[in-house]
This record gives structure tokens, sequence and C-alpha cells, in this order.
């Protein structure tokens, strides 16, 4: 019986240090969600680091937020609060049977913005996130965001039409998205050659990173978010947008050609232009140290 009381009495002693231990430990988490839901059934994924001024990132197609690792540390390490949103159907969100447009994609990032309680944002956007986000911006009225800063940009808009000569042809237009649907893995690989200015502005190893990203993204995401690119049509809005607006953009960009960032540049009163000049598309890789520092500085003034 005493053998009995001694057991029982370290088995309480060890069951209420586990509980003293459990009352006393400090959340090692910030308590922030990683899954924002936006609508019934829809989790879009978050990267939210750091604290202070919020810099919104909004990735390139068929990207996702995981695109930015080396913008996250840095900025966090200058007193940023960073958020990186993965749109429905790319990276770790959701990627339902729906409808995947502009107005879908705006909607999700009210909802996140609302949600995380973010205001006085810098929103940031690269290739298609460009459209995203200025598409954002106007239908929105600049809700929660005070600056806009476009990477890369793929618009105004992606394709020529009658008054505008720049971007790409109907043509290949349609043939990028015929690929998306027979052949995506060539063609993620062709655009993977093509996002660097210069032979080896990207090492094999980044170019092999950007391509298992683009090939995480759903099929179905890929060829409808490109679609509904193909038939957007900015320059209408483009007057609606009041805020502090930075371009930055490579000169040797084959997939999004310079001169769509000068269009920009002249259609958006008050904007101001960066140029890269040693890059192509990959400018946030290709000029990481000019790139990071140039959206601090905008980010901070």
């Amino acid at each position: 019986m005493r053998t009995f009381a001694l057991a029982l009495g370290l088995v309480l002693t060890f069951i209420h240090s586990q509980f003293v231990d459990a009352q006393t430990r400090k959340p090692a988490s910030a308590g922030r969600a990683e899954y924002i839901e936006v609508e019934k059934n829809v989790k879009l994924h978050v990267v939210d680091l750091g604290e202070g001024q919020p810099i919104v990132l909004i990735h390139g197609w068929p990207l996702n937020n995981a695109m930015y690792e080396y913008q996250y540390q840095y900025l966090v390490e200058k007193g940023f609060r960073v958020i990186g949103i993965s749109l429905r159907g790319f990276g770790k969100s959701d990627r339902p049977y729906g409808t995947y447009n502009f107005d879908t994609f705006s909607d999700d990032i009210k909802v996140v913005l609302e949600k995380l309680k973010i205001e006085n944002a810098v929103l940031g956007g690269f290739s298609m996130g460009t459209a995203v986000t200025m598409h954002y911006v106007t239908k929105y009225n600049g809700a929660h965001i005070r600056k806009l800063a476009l990477f890369g940009s793929s618009g105004p808009s992606w394709k020529k039409r009658a008054d505008y000569p720049y971007g790409i042809s109907d043509e290949d237009a349609a043939s990028l998205i015929q690929q998306t649907k027979t052949n995506r893995q060539q063609l993620v690989a062709g655009f993977g050659k093509g996002f660097a200015g210069q032979e080896g502005g990207l090492s094999p190893e980044t170019t092999k990173w950007l391509e298992s990203i683009n090939l995480d993204a759903s099929p179905y995401a890929t060829t409808q978010a490109i679609t509904a690119l193909r038939d957007l049509d900015l320059r209408p809005q483009l007057d609606k947008i009041k805020m502090p607006v930075a371009i930055f953009h490579g000169v040797k960009d084959k997939l999004c050609d310079f001169a769509q960032a000068e269009q920009l540049h002249q259609r958006i009163k008050g904007s101001y232009l960066v140029r890269f000049e040693k890059s192509g598309h990959g400018l946030f890789l290709e000029e990481m140290d000019k790139f990071n520092t140039e959206l601090e500085k905008f980010a901070r003034n």
C-alpha cells in the first residue's frame, strides 16, 4: 500500500509539473494565420513576417509568394512588415474550380487585407501581378493602400491592340495559352530560359528553383489566369490611380518589353521609373541588391 501511495504521488507530481509548464510557456508564434479564408471553402496562403509599415507583395504568372524569398528577410530586417499572398490556384493556396480573373483576384486581396487589418500599405506586384495590383487599386479606389510598386509590368495591356503596338501578338498569345493545356512543362522550361536578360544572368540552380515554383501552380488556374490577362486592358483605368507609383523594369526584359514600363510611366501621372540596366524579367534576382534597396527607399519615403 505504501509503495502504491508513493507511486501515485510521483505520478501526480509529474502531471502537476507538466500542467505548470504548459501554463507558463510563452508561445513562440506571433499568432498570425498562415491561411486566410476569402470565401467559403477557399483559403489563400500568406507569408506574414515582421513589424512596422506593411508591404504587400503579389506574385507573377504562374509563380507564387515563394518568389519573394530574397525580399522577405531583407525588408523585415529594415523594419517592415512584409506580406506575400499566393493568389487562388497558385502555390499553397486553395485551387477550387471556378472563376480565375482579375475581379476574383482583387476581391480575394481585399478580404485578406481586411482580415489582417492592414492600412496604408505599399502594394507591389510582379509581371501579371502588376495587372492584379492596378486592377485592385482602381476597383477599390486604393482601399488599404497608400503606394503602388510595379515590377516587370505586363501592361497596361499584355497584348497588342489596334491602337496599342506593344506586347504580345494575338497569335503568340493563342499559342501560349494552347501550350498551357498541351505542354505546360515545356512552356515553363522555355519561360525560364527567357527570364534572364543575358546568358548567365541567373544561375542554373535559380532557374531550376523558379521552374519548380511555376510547375506547382494549378494547370487549370494557369490557363484561366493567362487567358484573363490576354483580355484585360487597363488603359482606361489608369487615370484613377492617384497614389505614388514606382515602376521597376529590366531594360533587357524579353518577356515584357521595356516599352510597357515606359507606357505606364507616361500614362500614370506622378509615377517614376527605375531602370534595371543589367536585368531581364528576373530583375528581383538579377539585380537583387538594387531591387531591395529601391523598394525600401520607395516604401520609406
